[in-house]
């Protein structure tokens, strides 16, 4: 009798395509949430790429006031907003969370009045990652992103 019955189960494979699922399921979400969480990383630091790269493009081509530029003032206030909001005003949501005006750093702060062709501008920032909280309860620490761009300083 035992014989018959552990030959039956041996050879029962109802609910097999069951456990094998659930075995592999929780790998998957894992592997999913993780593609996801890296995906989402990418994209906040090419954010970063862009605002740099645009408050850079602004502050390279800028001539200060005091240097005869009647026409449109520059400011470093104005470079940093362009860096975190995509305007001159800083009205509207940061580009990547958590990221602020203070985390850019400009230089030189003041233009030179006069450009030759050793003049160069750099933008530098780094925030850190705000992730998910799922990520953030598997990683403990922070994750820190950030990205820099030096371009020729033109004037107007």
């Amino acid at each position: 009798m035992l014989t018959r019955r552990g030959r039956s189960f041996r050879e029962n494979e109802d609910g097999v395509v069951l456990i094998e699922a659930l075995l592999a399921l929780p790998i998957l979400l894992i592997l999913a949430v993780g593609i996801l969480e890296f995906g989402n990383m990418m994209w906040q630091r090419q954010q970063l790429q862009v605002g740099v790269r645009d408050a850079a493009r602004y502050w390279s081509r800028c001539r200060p006031l005091a240097n005869g530029a009647t026409y449109m003032p520059c400011t470093i206030d104005k470079a940093r907003n362009i860096a975190v909001f995509g305007n001159p005003d800083g009205t509207g949501n940061p580009r990547v969370p958590g990221w602020s005006i203070s985390d850019v750093t400009i230089t030189p702060a003041t233009p030179d009045p006069v450009p030759d062709d050793t003049d160069m501008v750099t933008v530098s920032t780094s925030t850190d990652y705000q992730g998910s909280p799922l990520f953030n309860a598997v990683l403990t620490g922070t994750v820190e992103i950030g990205y820099w761009a030096q371009m020729r300083y033109i004037g107007w």
